[in-house]
């Protein structure tokens, strides 16, 4: 189990998860080598149990098979759909959201924001969006946070390093500190106050465009409400990249020749044969095919010669090699006359299942009244040729009698 991920878990879920955990972990030895480092608080008991449950798989750390990538910025057209967050198209209250935010909200997450007021001490910021870590539009929260004119780097051209923000300036900056009780926001604008994952990304003044792609598209879908999360997905140039969950599936780091699973059976590494889908599909196939092959067989007895046709070889198209479906169209092509047809499909049937009843018996039928027809062809070729000579016999002694 990853050490960090479980505790990670633990700080949110608290207590309850631990005990849980104890109970359905007690045997896993990876558990114990990490039990003595883990936390406690309260949580969801529908949420614990699950997580308590799949412990061994959620933290498992061969799931981290490769390093998160993060982009420095977003552009128009990206190779994945860019959306609002998904609360803007719920009913989520402003309490709930707020209070979500500043529980989530970590110190080196990356906020944007507009100065609406500066200081001697530094300036404020009214908060639009999130634009690190989570992704949120949060302008509507009427949130501030201040820069202190510390973490206000210097231009080297100005005394006063605020002299150069004016009210009205888009901002991006890091998470400083959170006071959550006091509900207190303080951003920084040097780079040291980002999170190693984001430090690539550059803070201070940005302009209009620059503003994260999630944010101008909330802005438009609070606007018109007939933008809904639907019309707004398949306008995305990246919702029609063919590549894009290759794409994401390398960004959040994981394989997808050994994608995770939360089913136990799945991550098994020795599947039987019968257990891969090629062979579930066979299976289904022929499963599929014989229904055809039920239907053909009820045609068939009530007359309707044409339709029970039409299913044998709808059957075929399904299962190629369906032993049912070939010995039942040979008894309806040697039913019709088609001899050949017929012993070709008894023959296919026999190749697959040597031993099949009705493919033997069908197929000896359909040779013996070969030989039977034969038979009376080669007697009445015999009969034709005796009368033949009868004839002759006949005109000889005509002719002798007529001299």
């Amino acid at each position: 189990m990853d050490r960090d991920l479980l505790r990670q878990c633990l700080t949110y879920h608290g207590e309850s998860l631990f005990n849980k955990l104890k109970c359905e972990q007690t045997e896993n030895p990876d558990f114990q080598a990490v039990v003595s480092d883990l936390g406690e608080d309260q949580g969801s008991p529908l949420v614990e149990q699950f997580i308590a449950r799949k412990a061994d798989i959620l933290f498992c750390p061969a799931w981290k098979t490769a390093t998160l990538q993060e982009e420095e910025h977003e552009a128009e057209e990206d190779p994945y759909a860019i959306m609002p967050p998904v609360e803007l198209f719920m009913e989520v209250s402003y309490e709930e959201r707020r209070s979500m935010l500043y529980r989530d909200l970590e110190r080196g997450d990356i906020v944007v924001g507009r100065i609406n007021n500066i200081r001697e001490y530094g300036f404020f910021l009214t908060l639009l969006c999130m634009a690190g870590g989570l992704k949120r539009d949060i302008e509507d929260l009427e949130l501030s946070a201040l820069c202190h004119i510390r973490e206000i780097p210097s231009t080297g051209n100005h005394d006063d390093p605020l002299s150069y923000y004016q009210i009205g300036d888009f901002i991006r900056a890091g998470v400083k500190d959170i006071d959550r009780y006091q509900e207190k926001i303080t951003v920084s604008l040097h780079q040291a106050s980002l999170s190693p994952s984001l430090e690539h990304i550059k803070l201070g003044v940005i302009t209009r465009e620059e503003l994260p792609v999630h944010y101008s598209r909330s802005v438009r879908a609070a606007s018109d409400s007939s933008e809904t999360y639907e019309c707004i997905l398949k306008s995305c140039h990246g919702y029609h990249n063919p590549s894009v969950v290759d794409y994401l599936l390398e960004k959040v780091g994981i394989s997808d020749t050994h994608p995770p699973s939360m089913m136990r059976g799945l991550q098994s590494k020795l599947f039987q044969e019968e257990d891969f889908a090629s062979a579930i599909r066979k299976k289904q196939s022929a499963s599929w095919a014989l229904k055809c092959v039920r239907a053909g067989v009820d045609h068939f007895k009530h007359g309707r010669h044409v339709e029970a046709m039409n299913e044998y070889n709808k059957a075929l198209e399904i299962d190629t090699n369906n032993v049912e479906a070939l010995v039942a169209r040979g008894a309806l092509y040697a039913n019709k006359g088609s001899i050949v047809k017929a012993i070709t499909d008894f023959e296919l049937a026999l190749e697959s299942c040597p031993d099949h009843r009705n493919a033997k018996k069908y197929l000896c039928q359909t040779l013996k009244s070969i030989r039977l027809r034969e038979e009376a062809l080669a007697k009445e070729e015999v009969k034709a040729k005796s009368s033949q000579t009868s004839a002759e016999k006949l005109r000889k002694i005509l002719k002798e009698e007529k001299r």
